[in-house]
C-alpha cells in the first residue's frame, strides 16, 4: 500500500492562510451589514398611467403609492410623443397642418394662416396657451437644438403670443426620440414628497456642453438620489466618462446599475463598469423583474421574491418595480398593485431593511498583505495534492511553493491584482474540495471498519465524517470569499471566473486520488504501474449493453450538473424544484444548493456505508464522486461575492445539517431493502 505523506509545513501554510481569510471574512462582513437600506422605486409615467386607466386622482393614487412603500420616482427623457398625447404640445408634420388650415380646423393653432410657410415633410410644433407652456416649449427648444442641431430647428413667426417651431426630421422617428428630462415632472415629483432618479440617456457625438445640460437641469432639485442610464450607452461615452464622473461626484449622486437578468453583473451598457470604476464605485445594484415575466408571477410570489432572493441575497439596494397590468381576483388594479408595494415593504422590513436612498458601501479593499498570507496558503493547498496524487520529494515542493507564491506577491504588490485574485480563488475552489475527500479516502483505507458493523455505526461514522469534510471544504471557501472580498467584487463589477471549471476539475482530481488508492476492478491495490496502468486496465474493460447504458446515464447526470453551473440558461428549473425552493427559502434562513443535500452529502454517507458493507469499488467510486459534487458546489457558493459572506456559511452549514438527514434516511432506506432482500432470498431457498 502507498503511503501518502501530508507536509506539516504545508499544512501550517494552509492554516495562516485561513487566519488570514478570517481576518479579511470579518472585515467584509461589517461592510455588509452597515449597508441596509433599501430604496423603493417605480416610475413616475406608470403612476401617471395607472391614475388615468382606473380614472382615479393623480395627487390621490401619488399619496396612496408613497404611504404604501414607494420613496422614489424614477423620471426619463421626456418625448414629443408623450408631451403632445398629454396635452402639454401640439405636434403635427407638414402635409397635416396644412389640411387643418385650409380645411378651417385651427383649433390649438395659431391664428392667422401661415400655410404659404408650411413645408409638408416637416415636423411642426406649438406651445400650449397653458400655464407653463412656454417654460415647456423653450426646454424643448433647447433640447432639440442639442440633438439634432440649430441648422434643423427653426423657430416660427406667428401672430399674437404663440410659440412654434419648424423641425427638419422624419416625423415617426422625431416623436419617439428622447428630448431631455422634463423639469415639470421634476417639480411634480417633488411636489408629491417622492425622491428623484433621473434616468437620462446619451447624446450622438456627446460634448462637454451636452453634460453639463443634463446636470444643469438637476441642479435645481436636492432630493434626487442618483442616475439610472437609458439605452445601449452611459452619458459621456465613449470619450467623456471622466467629466460625466466628476459631475456626479459634485452633486453627491449613485450610479445606480441595473442586475442583468441571468443575474451575471449588470445589463449592457457601453460604459458602464468604467464609469463605476471612475465613480469610486459609488454604485447601488438595481433590479427589476424582466417584463416578460412579472405578468406570469402572481403577487404574493414577486413579493417573495425580492425579500429574500433579491435583497437579501444578492447585494441588491434599489428595488425597482414594475406596476400590474391586471388585477387579482376579487382586486381592483389599484388595489393589485398597492398591495404588491406594501407586500415588498413589509417583507424588507422583516428583515431587517429599512426603506431610505439606497444604501452604498464603503470602498473597501482588503490589506495586501494579508491577501499574499492567502495567495500562499493556496498555493500550499495545490503543493499539497499534487503530492498526494503523485508524492515527490520536499525540496521539490518547496520549490514549486517558493515560485508560485513569489510571483503571487509580486503582482499583489504591484497592484495589477484582478486576475491573481481571480486566479487564487479558482486554484482554492479548486483544490479544496478535493482535498477534503481525499483527506476521507485515506482515511477509510487506514481504518479498515471491523466485520457486521451495527447501523448505528455507519450513521455516526458518516455524520462525523461529513462535518469534517464540510469543516475542509468550508476552509477553501473563506479563501475564496476573502480573496475576492473587496468592493468590486461584492458589486458584481468583477466576478469570480471559471465556474465551470471548478465543477468539473474536482471530478477529474478526485478519480486521480481514488486510483491512486484503489483499484476499480479488482482487489488488489498495486494491479498496474501507478495511475496510468490502471486507467489502461479500465480502458480495456469489455463494454456491455448495461456499461452503455450507465455510461448513458452519467452523460445525462453530467449535461444537467454542467449546465445548470453557472449562470446560463441552458438546463430548465422542473416546477417541482422551484416549489422545493421556496419552501427552503421561507423555512430556512439561507436556501441550501440541492447538489449538496439532494446528491453530494447523501453520497457521502452511502460511501461509508459502501465500505463497511464492502461493496463493489466502482459503486464506492461513484459515490466518492457525489461526494465530490457536493463539497465542491459548497466552496462555490463563497464566490458569489455579491451574497453575504455570512449567508453563504450559513447556506453551506444548513445544506450539511439537511444533507445529513437525507444521508440517514437513504442509509436507513438501503438497509432496509438489503434486509428485505437478505430474507426473501432465504425464503426462497427454504421453499426449495
Amino acid at each position: 500500500m502507498t503511503e501518502f505523506k501530508y507536509n506539516r509545513v504545508l499544512l501550517i501554510l494552509i492554516f495562516a492562510g485561513l487566519l488570514a481569510s478570517l481576518v479579511i471574512g470579518w472585515q467584509r462582513y461589517n461592510v455588509e451589514e452597515n449597508n441596509s437600506a433599501v430604496e423603493m422605486v417605480l416610475d413616475y409615467e406608470d403612476i401617471v398611467s395607472l391614475a388615468q386607466t382606473e380614472g382615479v386622482p393623480e395627487h390621490l393614487l401619488m399619496q396612496q403609492f408613497k404611504d404604501a412603500g414607494i420613496n422614489s420616482l424614477a423620471v426619463y427623457d421626456t418625448t414629443l410623443e408623450k408631451l403632445a398625447k398629454s396635452g402639454k404640445l401640439t405636434v403635427m408634420t407638414g402635409g397635416d397642418l396644412l389640411g387643418r388650415y385650409r380645411t378651417g380646423e385651427k383649433d390649438g393653432l395659431p391664428s392667422g394662416d401661415p400655410s404659404g410657410t408650411i413645408v409638408p415633410s416637416r415636423v411642426y410644433i406649438f406651445a400650449a396657451q397653458e400655464s407653463g407652456g412656454l417654460a415647456l416649449f423653450e426646454e424643448v427648444k433647447e433640447d432639440l437644438c442639442r440633438r439634432l442641431g440649430t441648422a434643423r430647428v427653426k423657430e416660427m413667426t406667428l401672430t399674437g403670443n404663440r410659440r412654434g417651431l419648424a423641425v427638419d426630421a422624419n416625423y415617426e422617428k422625431l416623436i419617439k426620440e428622447n428630448l431631455g428630462l422634463s423639469t415639470q415632472e421634476m417639480r411634480a415629483v417633488t411636489a408629491y414628497g417622492y425622491n428623484i432618479i433621473a434616468r437620462p440617456s446619451n447624446f450622438v457625438k456627446v460634448r462637454p456642453d451636452d453634460i453639463n445640460a443634463v446636470f444643469d437641469r438637476l441642479k435645481g432639485f436636492s432630493n434626487i438620489t442618483g442616475i439610472m442610464f437609458v439605452g445601449e450607452e452611459v452619458l459621456g461615452y465613449p470619450d467623456l466618462l471622466n467629466y460625466t464622473a466628476e459631475k456626479m461626484q459634485q452633486m453627491n449622486l449613485t450610479l445606480y446599475m441595473i442586475e442583468h437578468p441571468l443575474q451575471l453583473q449588470f445589463l449592457k451598457q457601453d460604459g458602464l463598469l468604467p464609469l463605476a470604476a471612475l465613480s469610486d464605485y459609488r454604485c447601488a445594484r438595481v433590479y427589476v423583474i424582466p417584463k416578460d415575466e412579472q405578468p406570469k408571477l402572481k403577487v404574493d410570489d414577486a413579493v417573495h421574491r425580492w425579500a429574500i432572493t433579491v435583497d437579501q441575497e444578492r447585494n441588491i439596494r434599489v428595488d425597482l418595480l414594475r406596476k400590474y397590468d391586471k388585477p387579482e381576483a376579487g382586486l381592483s388594479l389599484v388595489e393589485t398593485n398597492l398591495k404588491y408595494v406594501n407586500g415588498v415593504r413589509q417583507s424588507l422590513i422583516d428583515r431587517g431593511f429599512t426603506i431610505d436612498r439606497a444604501g452604498v458601501y464603503r470602498q473597501y479593499y482588503p490589506n495586501s498583505w494579508l491577501l499574499i498570507v492567502i495567495a500562499v496558503g493556496a498555493t500550499a493547498a495545490c503543493v499539497l495534492l499534487l503530492t498526494l496524487i503523485r508524492p515527490f520529494a520536499s525540496r521539490y515542493q518547496y520549490f514549486l511553493l517558493v515560485i508560485v507564491s513569489l510571483v503571487f506577491a509580486l503582482l499583489l504588490l504591484k497592484g495589477s491584482n484582478i486576475l491573481v485574485k481571480q486566479a487564487v480563488a479558482m486554484v482554492s475552489a479548486i483544490t479544496f474540495p478535493v482535498l477534503s475527500m481525499t483527506w476521507q479516502l485515506d482515511r477509510w483505507r487506514t481504518r479498515e471498519p471491523a466485520q457486521g458493523s451495527f447501523l448505528t455505526r455507519i450513521i455516526v461514522d458518516g455524520v462525523g465524517g461529513l462535518v469534517v469534510a464540510t469543516l475542509l471544504s468550508i476552509v477553501g471557501g473563506l479563501y475564496v470569499g476573502a480573496i475576492l472580498g473587496d468592493i468590486r467584487f461584492i458589486l458584481e463589477a468583477e466576478i469570480f471566473r471559471g465556474v465551470k471549471l471548478t465543477f468539473v476539475m474536482p471530478l477529474i482530481l478526485i478519480t486521480l486520488v481514488y486510483l491512486t488508492r484503489y483499484n476499480l476492478f479488482g482487489k488488489s491495490d498495486d494491479v498496474g504501474k501507478g495511475v496510468w496502468g490502471k486507467i489502461l486496465k479500465i480502458l480495456n474493460y469489455p463494454i456491455y449493453l448495461k456499461t452503455l447504458l450507465g455510461i448513458g446515464v452519467l452523460a445525462v447526470v453530467g449535461w444537467v450538473y454542467v449546465g445548470r453551473s453557472g449562470h446560463t440558461a441552458g438546463v430548465p428549473v422542473p416546477g417541482l424544484e422551484i416549489k422545493l425552493r421556496t419552501f427552503l427559502e421561507n423555512a430556512m434562513y439561507a436556501r441550501p444548493r440541492e447538489k449538496e443535500f439532494l446528491i453530494g452529502h447523501p453520497s457521502f454517507l452511502l460511501a461509508v456505508m459502501a465500505i463497511y458493507r464492502k461493496w463493489p469499488l466502482v459503486f464506492h467510486y461513484i459515490l466518492v464522486v457525489g461526494a465530490t459534487m457536493g463539497q465542491g458546489s459548497l466552496v462555490e457558493t463563497f464566490a458569489h461575492i455579491r451574497t453575504p459572506i455570512l449567508m453563504s456559511l450559513v447556506r453551506g452549514l444548513e445544506g450539511m445539517a439537511l444533507g445529513a438527514v437525507i444521508g440517514i434516511i437513504a442509509v436507513i432506506a438501503v438497509q432496509v431493502l438489503h434486509y428485505l432482500s437478505f430474507m426473501l432470498g432465504r425464503r426462497s431457498a427454504v421453499d426449495e
